[in-house]
C-alpha cells in the first residue's frame, strides 16, 4: 500500500513534533516551512494542506508524521488484535504488511482506513490490495482452481512466489520491468549527449552507471535480470558509436570487448533476506 501526503494536517504535524522538540525556534521555522507555498507560473500559491513538494524536510517531516499516525498504532493493533503473525514492512510512505490470517488482513485495512483519515491522510486506491502471498499461496489458489499467486511491487523490485532449484518455496525478487525500461531511456540519452567523448571517457561513466545500478539491484534471483540489463547497455553503447561515423567497425564482438574492459560484471552483493534480519535481530519473531 502506499499513502498520499497532499493532504497532511499541519496542526498534527506541528504537535508531533512538539512532543519530542522543545525549542520553539525550531518549532516556529517547521512551520515556516510548511507555509513556504509553492510557485506557479510565477506566483508564489501558500500552502495550507500538506508538506512542499521538493522541499528537502518534506521527507523527513512526513516520516515523523507517519511514525505517530502508523507505526506506533500498527504496533499497538498488532499487540492487542492480531491472533497470528503479523510482519510490517515501511519505507516512507511504502507499506507492506503480511498476515497469517485473511480476516485479520481485512479488518486491519478496514482500521487502517479509518485511522488514515482520523489525521487527513488516504491510502492510495491503486496501489492498496489485498493479495494471498506467501509459503502456502500457490497450493491454495491451485485447490481452488485460481492460477499463480500475484506479484507486488515494492522499493523497486517485483516481489514473486517461487521455487528454488530443490522446489521449496523461495520469495524471489526481480527489478520493476518499467524502473528497468526507464533507466535505459535515461542512459541512451545520455549516450547522445556524450556521442563524441572519448571512447575511455564513455566506458568510465557508463561503468559507474552500471556499477550504481548494481550496487542496489543485485539481490539474490535476480541475476537474469542484471545480465539482460548489462546486455542493453552494450548494445545501447554500440548504437551509439554507430552514430559518430559512416564506417561501421563497432560490431557485436567489438562491443564485447569494450563492456569486457570496462563494464562490470553481474555479482550478487547482497545476502538473502533472512541472512540480514537475523543479523538485526537476533530473536527471529515477527515483533522482534
Amino acid at each position: 500500500m502506499a499513502v498520499s501526503f497532499d493532504s497532511v494536517s499541519h496542526e498534527w504535524l506541528i504537535r508531533f513534533v512538539e512532543h519530542r522538540v522543545g525549542d520553539p525556534r525550531v518549532i516556529r521555522l517547521i512551520g515556516k516551512w510548511l507555509k513556504a507555498g509553492v510557485m506557479e507560473d510565477g506566483v508564489v500559491k501558500p500552502t495550507e494542506v500538506g508538506t512542499p513538494q521538493g522541499a528537502v524536510a518534506s521527507p523527513l517531516l512526513a516520516n515523523i508524521y507517519l511514525h505517530y499516525v502508523f507505526d506506533l498504532w500498527a504496533k499497538q493493533w498488532r499487540e492487542h488484535h492480531a491472533h497470528g503473525q503479523v510482519i510490517i514492512v515501511r519505507y516512507a510512505d511504502d507499506i507492506v504488511v503480511g498476515f497469517e490470517h485473511k480476516a485479520e488482513a481485512k479488518r486491519f485495512l478496514v482500521d487502517l482506513q479509518q485511522r488514515m483519515e482520523q489525521y487527513a491522510l488516504s491510502v492510495h486506491p491503486e496501489k492498496t490490495r489485498l493479495i494471498e502471498f506467501g509459503r502456502f499461496a500457490a497450493k491454495n489458489r491451485a485447490r481452488r482452481g485460481l492460477g499463480k499467486p500475484e506479484t507486488f511491487n515494492f522499493l523497486g523490485f517485483t516481489h514473486i512466489c517461487g521455487r528454488s532449484r530443490r522446489g521449496a518455496f523461495q520469495l524471489q525478487r526481480k527489478s520493476r520491468s518499467d524502473r528497468l525500461r526507464a533507466k535505459l531511456r535515461e542512459i541512451k540519452e545520455a549516450l547522445w549527449r556524450r556521442m563524441h567523448d572519448s571512447i575511455p571517457e564513455q566506458g568510465r561513466w557508463l561503468a559507474s552507471v552500471v556499477r550504481g545500478y548494481f550496487n542496489y539491484h543485485a539481490v539474490p534471483t535476480n541475476a537474469k535480470n542484471m545480465q539482460r540489463f548489462r546486455h542493453r547497455v552494450t548494445d545501447l553503447w554500440r548504437r551509439a558509436l554507430l552514430r559518430r561515423g559512416q564506417k561501421d567497425r563497432n560490431t557485436w564482438n567489438r562491443a564485447a570487448q569494450l563492456a569486457a574492459a570496462f563494464l562490470p560484471v553481474v555479482r550478487i552483493l547482497h545476502p538473502w533476506p533472512d541472512t540480514r534480519f537475523a543479523v538485526n535481530h537476533p530473536r527471529w519473531e515477527p515483533s522482534a
